[in-house]
This record gives C-alpha cells, structure tokens and sequence, in this order.
C-alpha cells in the first residue's frame, strides 16, 4: 500500500508530482480535456493537488474519480466518457460547422439573447441541470470522499459575502461541484449547507494559493483557458461586455498570480529567511496556455457543447501538452518554466 502511494506521489520516474491548478472557461475546458489526457499517457508524472473552478473542477473532479476505479487509465477512460456526455447536449441545429470551425446558428444566438433577458427562475422554473445529471451518472462522491487519490480544491463563490469557498475532497457532494459552475444568468443559485453559492470563476479561476500551502511537491502547473493577451481594443457593445465579462473572470488570478511574482522576487533576495521565504524559494511554477489559438478568443464557444467542437479541443489542448512535456518535463522537480515577472508584474 506504502509502494504504491509512493508511486503516484512520484510517477513512474521517480520525479515530484504535478500540483495542477485547472481554469474554468465552459466548454473550452475540452482544452484541458486534453492536456490531462496527455499528461495521464505519458506516465511519467503523478499529481498531488488538483483545484479548479467550473469546467476545471468537473476536470479535477473527474479525472480523481477515474484514477480511483482505474489508475491512469481510468481517469482517461472518465474524462473521455465525461467530456463526450457534454457533448451530447446541444442540439444539432444550434451549431453551424465552417470547414473546421464551429460557432452557434442564428437560431441559437437568438436564444442565448433572450435568455438574457429573463431569471433562471422565469425560463427553468423546474430547475433541470443536464449537468447534474451526468455528474450524478458519473461520479462516485462516496468513494471520492472516503478515498479520493489526491487532494481537491473546488472554488464556489458565497453570494452574500462575496468570499471564495474552496470544498475539500473529504466533504465534496454533487451540489458542490455544481456550485463551482453556476452562472447566475443561466442557473438557478446552488445552496450548500444553507448558504447560496455561485460560479467559483467570479473570486478564483482557479485558486492557486492552496496548491501552495497545502501541498508537499513544490511544483505547480497552471492550465489556462483565458488568453493572458489579446491583440487590438474591443469596439462593439458586445466585444466590450464580452472582454469585460473576461476580465472579471480573470482579475483575482491575476492579482494572485502578481503577489507571488513580487514575493518570490523579494524572497529570492535574500532578504529574509523565514519558513514563507523559504517555501517561495522552493516553489516552481509551469504554465500550459493557449493564447495563440483564436477559437479561445471567442466567448460564444464557451457555449459550444457539441461533440466535434469539444474532440477538435482536446485534440489542440494533447499536442499543447505533448509540446511542454518535450520541452519542460526534465525541468520537474528542479526548476521553474514560467518567468513570473514577464506574465503577471
């Protein structure tokens, strides 16, 4: 038993494993879909923590289930059978197909239009989640809570206060999970223990600070669904609420991701030697993004839960991840990849 917790702590090549801090973005989160399908083939790193908000933490979540009932190939197996249920659920006539690009029909931007205009409460009075439903099919939260094979941190957001709330492996429940990924325009509010909770996007996407503090393996691979930078100045109404709605998204991240830019620009001075100093010295961050792709430019894709769409992105986030493994892999355990100061000061 001893052997082989040793053996996932470390993977099969003796390296530290991957802390894996997983961003939200709907269905580009196939992108991720990939990365860790990669990650998982290639067998040579295990994972520690993995924390994630919306379709980061379905990831996280799914890919411990998996590796639960069966290893490395389990967890491929259920992000695979995950990922291929959200893709069963818009209807054909809502997608339009360019060659290889895909984007909503007429018909399907109407309805996200109009949605807009009313309460989840008004439009789905019954409150039907196809999302729970396959997290319920899906996921088995006793076994995870009693056995999970790593640590998880899953961001919701409390309403009322504003405050991120990070649930735990050994408490998770599926209203949870759901929580991490409700949009208050498209869901109804996910209680928890009595308290309302939204998408866990609006304060952590994803939360990183408990990768670094709650943690052993000092390493810490960030996989980013939002581009860190967009060329030219939204025009139109609705290039600027979408790069706005982006930039909310993505402002506590940033800001997390600057304060350990500048402290660890600080503790390297050797200024001070304490245990925080210390842990910042130690610490090694990785990244895995996808700035360049132009479909993550696009916010309506984030609405695309259609089967091709999803495969052509887990098919991009793979060779992503494939390109940092050959470039970065003897790096684990031994130094940074990501410079700190360029992305985030």
């Amino acid at each position: 038993m001893f052997e082989s917790l040793l053996q996932r702590w470390r993977g099969s090549a003796g390296r530290p494993p991957l802390n894996l801090a997983l961003q939200g973005g709907g269905a580009h989160g196939a992108f991720t879909w990939g990365v860790l399908d990669a990650l998982l083939a290639d067998g040579e790193l295990g994972f520690e923590g993995l924390s994630g908000s919306s379709a980061g933490a379905m990831n996280a979540v799914v890919l411990a289930h998996g590796w639960a009932a069966g290893g490395r190939d389990g967890a491929r197996e259920a992000l695979a059978a995950f990922w291929q249920a959200i893709g069963q659920q818009l209807p054909f006539a809502m997608v339009q197909a360019h060659g290889d690009r895909y984007e909503l029909s007429p018909t399907a931007r109407a309805l996200v239009h109009w949605a807009g205009l009313f309460a989840p409460t008004q439009l789905n009075p019954f409150d039907l989640n196809p999302l729970r439903d396959i997290l319920a099919l899906q996921i088995d939260f006793e076994r995870l809570r009693a056995a999970s094979p790593f640590k998880l941190f899953v961001g919701a957001t409390q309403v009322e206060t504003g405050k991120l709330r990070v649930f735990r492996e050994h408490e998770l429940t599926i209203d949870m999970l759901v929580a991490s990924a409700c949009l208050p325009r498209l869901h109804h509010t996910v209680t928890v223990d009595g308290e309302p909770y939204w998408d866990g996007g609006y304060t952590a996407n994803p939360a990183v600070f408990p990768l670094f503090y709650e943690c052993r393996s000092r390493d810490i691979l960030l996989v980013l669904l939002s581009p860190l930078r967009h060329e030219g100045v939204p025009t139109s109404v609705a290039e600027i609420e979408s790069r706005a709605l982006e930039l909310a998204f993505s402002a506590n991240f940033m800001r997390e991701m600057r304060t350990y830019a500048h402290a660890t620009a600080y503790a390297g001075g050797g200024i001070a030697a304490g245990p925080l100093e210390r842990r910042l010295r130690a610490a090694r961050f990785h990244m895995i993004e996808a700035s360049d792709l132009a479909v993550l430019h696009e916010p309506e894709t984030r609405l695309l839960a259609h089967g091709p769409f999803l495969e052509q992105l887990r098919d991009q986030g793979r060779e992503r991840a494939l390109q940092w493994l050959a470039e970065h892999r003897a790096a684990v355990g031994r130094r940074s990849t990501l410079d700190l100061a360029r992305w985030f000061m």
